[in-house]
């Protein structure tokens, strides 16, 4: 898990560790740092000062050449148990004696150095010059090695002290920080939990509690305030969404009762007119000259298109204000009594229908039939250039969607789809009346249903490449209307 993923109180808690640890351990580290270069100097110094002392003891032995009595003052080194190794050398950097007296000359440099102490290959070593006074003449070279144990044992002393004081230091940090951390985390964890509340229940009344006066009960008391403006404008609008749906459920209602009263005083004339063209036609069309009986049909085809339009916006009118019965259709099974329903539309026609299995969907059965009477209809009736009309009806199931999208497709006449955007609308029809009949409400009642589905619809076609129109309609229940 990414840091920034992490609760926020675990990482107080592991920033407060991590900062106390880091201190801690630059602390130790400088303290040893610090031992280790101390003691390094204060052993070169003691061991010089050890030289000097075996040099002003050696003096008479090199000034007499007597090895004996060097052997006998280099054998009083046993008593510094540190000391490895250590020679004399004569004024001719001859090796004159050495300590332990059975060490191997290959054991000791071959020739004395540099006189000084320095650190090499894990030794303390350096040559004291052997004189009877400071400043006369050198008699010889004292070499002493020294082993660095005693610092390796004060620093291993030091690191479990260090180890021990971190531990300590680390157990008392994390104490504190479960304790301390709490007046950072609680007030942050209280602002996030009434986020929280009102993303998942959008209840805007909850409030975030407070803990003090400083930069987070500043932004509590703003975090509360916005939600007191956001409660008291939703509930604004509440009520403004309430009046404003009163008003046009009224609005709806008159207009509902107009047009049923204009359609119902409409109808009564149309009625007058089809049925005079009707006598005329069916008792006098013999005496009639050609011009008057064009004009007399003429007559009666425009008013029973006028009939057939306010019929088909009445109940177009009628879709937005009646419920949905949402229950289990098979479309197959709805599509197959239409298509029996449109018998008179295609009598006489060599029609060909391609009817798949298609999958249940949960809607209204009574509005689902209407969108494959009008779909059917369309087909139907654009395919009729065709021998013969193909119309198929079937599914497909596309990745980017995820509901099965059902498609009708004909072989007709098709249209342009630079005119695609018209295809739905009101009124909106891409052929001439003369050529197709309709109303143009058709398929604008077909959007309707399926949007109040939940679903979308759309087309694709070509002119003379026939035409197909997709839907979706989604299959679970539940939906809201």
């Amino acid at each position: 898990m990414a840091f920034q993923d992490i609760p926020i109180r675990q990482k107080l808690t592991a920033i407060i560790l991590a900062t106390s640890g880091v201190v801690v351990l630059l602390t130790c580290a400088a303290f040893l740092s610090y031992e280790a270069f101390t003691f390094r100097r204060a052993a070169a110094q003691q061991l010089a000062t050890l030289g000097e002392v075996i040099a002003a003891n050696s003096t008479a032995a090199l000034a007499f050449d007597n090895s004996e009595d060097a052997a006998q003052v280099l054998a009083a080194l046993k008593a510094e148990r540190h000391i490895v190794s250590a020679c004399l050398y004569d004024a001719n950097g001859r090796l004159f004696s050495r300590y332990p007296a059975n060490a191997p000359a290959g054991r000791f440099p071959s020739a004395p150095a540099v006189d000084g102490f320095r650190f090499a290959g894990g030794y303390l070593v350096g040559f004291t010059p052997v004189v009877q006074v400071k400043g006369s003449q050198r008699l010889g070279t004292l070499y002493l090695r020294s082993d660095l144990d005693a610092m390796y044992e004060r620093l291993r002393l030091y690191g479990g002290i260090a180890v021990l004081v971190m531990a300590v230091s680390i157990l008392v940090a994390y104490l504190l920080s479960r304790t301390l951390q709490r007046q950072i985390s609680r007030p942050v964890l209280a602002l996030a939990e009434t986020a929280r509340a009102v993303s998942e229940r959008r209840d805007y009344a909850v409030r975030a509690s407070k803990y003090g006066d400083d930069e987070l009960g500043l932004l509590t008391d703003a975090f509360n305030h916005m939600l007191a403006q956001i409660e008291a404008q939703n509930a604004e609008l509440e009520k403004r969404v309430r009046e404003r749906t009163a008003e046009l459920e009224a609005a709806n209602d008159e207009l509902e009762a107009f047009c049923s009263s204009a359609a119902h005083d409409l109808r009564t004339p149309i009625r007058a007119i089809t049925g005079f063209t009707d006598i005329l036609l069916a008792h006098h069309s013999d005496t009639m000259p050609a011009d008057v009986r064009r004009y007399i049909g003429q007559i009666h085809d425009g008013s029973s298109q006028m009939s057939q339009l306010i019929t088909d916006l009445l109940a177009f009118s009628r879709l937005g204000r009646q419920a949905l019965t949402r229950q289990t259709v098979e479309p197959a099974h709805l599509c197959r009594e239409v298509f029996k329903e449109l018998e008179r539309e295609h009598q006489g026609r060599h029609i060909e229908l391609r009817l798949v299995a298609l999958p249940v969907v949960y809607g209204d059965p009574a509005l689902l039939r209407v969108v494959f009477v009008n779909l059917l209809s369309n087909a139907l009736k654009y395919s009729r250039p065709r021998d013969p009309a193909v119309i198929e009806i079937g599914v497909t199931h596309p990745a980017n969607e995820v509901t099965p999208v059902f498609f009708v497709r004909d072989n007709g006449v098709g249209f342009d789809m630079h005119n695609a955007d018209k295809l739905f609308g009101l009124f909106k029809r891409l052929h001439h009346l003369h050529e197709f009949e309709g109303t143009g409400v058709g398929l604008a009642t077909v959007r309707r249903i399926i949007e109040r589905h939940g679903g979308r619809i759309w087309a694709e076609a070509a002119p003379d490449a026939g035409a197909t129109f997709f839907f979706t309609v989604p299959a679970e229940s539940g939906l809201s209307d």
